[in-house]
């Protein structure tokens, strides 16, 4: 859904981003010295540049063409610098800062300049002088301090995004002066205080993101008087108070989210007035209350996230006729307590079902197999086996039902090939691994976490061209060694075998794991020593080795000497950094 919501957002900005046409270098006269100037002003502050773009900045007609990203009128005036990272390689960048020199740029309309990432600094306030400026994008930059004020006197700006930057402080009231505004975008920033209320001028936005900062206050009234707006993100902000019923009359609004703040209330009734709403999130608040059955009148929705809020019973009865258009549905971690999966969910074609610590009880559910891609039930009182379930359900990708008191034989399970995430942990699942990681095992498997179980048997060898970024087999009945073909899970970040009956030595092999960032083996049955082949992991961030057979000098090199000694507790005989030094030899220092 993600992935869906990012692609509507790219649909929002590019239908309000004019089309740049490549000035015709027959039409266009040689290009201004001063803009010339400008431009070798603004390369000559640029440090290093991967994309190699400015190295076509060379000769004296930046306007014939050549200039990559320079185009002008046909007077010879720059009117155009677009300079973008492409989008398929994300190694690409710029380092240093933007020049005072670009605001000299007399006859600018478009400035891009985004997604270089080490372009730091403040945004000049000398863009304040580009009175002709209809597009100004500085996304995914790395620039820093305050939005200069003097951005608010830029009459005939229609884009605004400064998204994706280091941008601290509160926003400048004087943006409100920026009549002609349809797409503000301000998000993931680090930008605070409440919205400025000479926003509310801003009568034909259509696209506002505010998200991934620290606005706080209250959603603004003002909202209500946008009525070209179609998309509205305010999320993982701290924004506070009830939603302003003013909002639900805004006809045209296709994205709603305001995830992850701190807002209270219950959703009005009026949300159902929101014809054209496709998308709408409220996940993460303290909202209160039941789901107001309005909302099966929205007939074009098809992603409906209330998840982590106090909502409460009773469900709304939705008919099959309501909210048509639905794909995606989370109503996890409220305070409802269904029992059973309603018929208006159970029955339609969803892609998405997750209903996470909804006190759901009995057997698993029988959805439609056809169109499910994520199931998530965790946090449940689901019983019985569900080892046939999954056979027809050819598109599932995620499998999530952990915390629930399932009971079947792990070797009976059929899951889709295409199947990236198994979550079983903490249920009653027994039987032996061997029937989920095999030689057949699907190369889109990425994690299994089966821990907290009731699993025995062996850890089986892995073929080469598994894709397991997670695997956690710790607190069942494991016994055997880990098998030095460990080393074939080469896109593994996350091990944890700790708490079974685990035997033998560390495999060497284990250290071939680079990627691997959390390594957990602790209280087995290990011998031996732990290996010194595993300082070549060079992410890693954890690891426990506690309460084994081990033996011999720990690895003497970061970040294994100096983990916590509870590290290595209740061992045989471990020795060195950061216990006791090693018999017969000198404590190292630190390196």
């Amino acid at each position: 859904m993600q992935i869906l919501k990012w692609v509507l957002k790219v649909f929002v900005i590019c239908s309000m981003l004019e089309v740049f046409p490549l000035a015709s270098p027959q039409a266009a006269a040689n290009c201004s010295e001063a803009d010339r100037a400008a431009l070798l002003g603004f390369k000559a502050k640029i440090l290093k540049d991967s994309t190699e773009s400015l190295s076509s900045w060379i000769g004296r007609d930046c306007c014939g063409g050549d200039w990559e990203g320079v185009e002008c009128n046909p007077a010879g005036r720059v009117n155009t610098l677009a300079l973008q990272r492409p989008v398929r390689d994300s190694t690409l960048y710029m380092k240093g800062t933007l020049s005072s020199s670009l605001g000299n740029l007399q006859f600018l309309e478009v400035l891009v300049i985004s997604g270089m990432k080490l372009i730091t600094g403040p945004i000049p306030e000398s863009l304040s002088n580009l009175s002709r400026l209809k597009q100004l994008v500085l996304e995914d930059n790395g620039l820093q301090g305050n939005i200069p004020p003097g951005l608010g006197h830029l009459p005939f700006l229609q884009t605004l995004s400064l998204a994706g930057n280091h941008l601290s402080g509160a926003v400048p009231p004087s943006l409100g002066n920026l009549g002609n505004l349809v797409l503000l975008n301000l998000g993931r920033n680090s930008l605070t205080g409440p919205v400025p209320a000479s926003f509310k001028t801003l009568v034909h936005l259509q696209s506002f993101d505010l998200s991934f900062n620290l606005f706080s206050g209250s959603v603004p009234e003002f909202l209500g008087q946008f009525h070209n707006i179609t998309f509205i993100d305010l999320s993982n902000n701290q924004f506070s108070g009830n939603l302003p019923v003013s909002m639900f009359s805004l006809v045209t609004l296709s994205d709603l989210s305001l995830s992850h703040n701190q807002l209270t209330g219950s959703i009005p009734d009026q949300v159902g007035n929101l014809k054209s709403l496709n998308s709408l999130s409220l996940s993460h608040n303290k909202f209160m209350g039941p789901i107001p059955a309005s909302i099966s009148r929205l007939q074009k929705l098809w992603s409906l996230n209330l998840s982590r809020n106090g909502f409460s019973n009773p469900l709304p009865a939705i008919s099959s006729k309501g909210v048509p258009s639905l794909l995606s549905i989370d109503l996890s971690f409220n305070n409802l307590s269904l029992g059973t999966v309603p018929n208006w969910i159970m029955d339609r074609p969803l892609s998405d079902v997750n209903l996470a610590g909804c006190k759901l009880r009995g057997a698993f559910p029988k959805f439609r197999p056809d169109s499910l891609s994520c199931i998530d039930l965790s946090d449940n009182f689901l019983t019985g086996s569900i080892s046939t379930y999954f056979t027809n359900m050819t598109s599932l990708q995620k499998l999530k039902l952990s915390n629930n008191q399932l009971k079947f034989d792990l070797s009976e399970l059929v899951m889709p090939d295409g199947i990236s995430t198994i979550d079983l942990h903490s249920n009653q699942v027994f039987g032996s691994l061997s029937s989920v990681l095999n030689n057949r095992t699907s190369s889109f498997l990425e994690v299994i976490d089966v821990s907290n179980n009731l699993i025995s048997g062996t850890i089986p060898e892995f073929t080469e061209g598994l894709s397991l970024k997670v695997l956690n087999i710790g607190s069942n009945k494991i016994a055997g060694r880990v098998p030095g073909s460990i080393s074939n899970l080469a896109e593994l970040e996350r091990l944890d075998v700790s708490r079974n009956q685990i035997t033998g030595t560390i495999p060497t092999s284990l250290g071939q794991l680079v990627k691997l960032q959390w390594l957990d083996v602790s209280i087995n049955r290990l011998t031996g020593s732990i290996p010194s082949s595993l300082l070549g992991i060079k992410s890693i961030r954890h690891a426990n080795f506690r309460a084994n057979r081990l033996c011999g000098e720990i690895p003497q090199g970061r970040p294994y000497n100096i983990f916590p000694a509870s590290t290595y507790a209740y061992n045989l005989c471990l020795c060195g950094k950061p216990l006791q030094p090693c018999k017969g030899k000198k404590q190292e220092m630190e390196q």
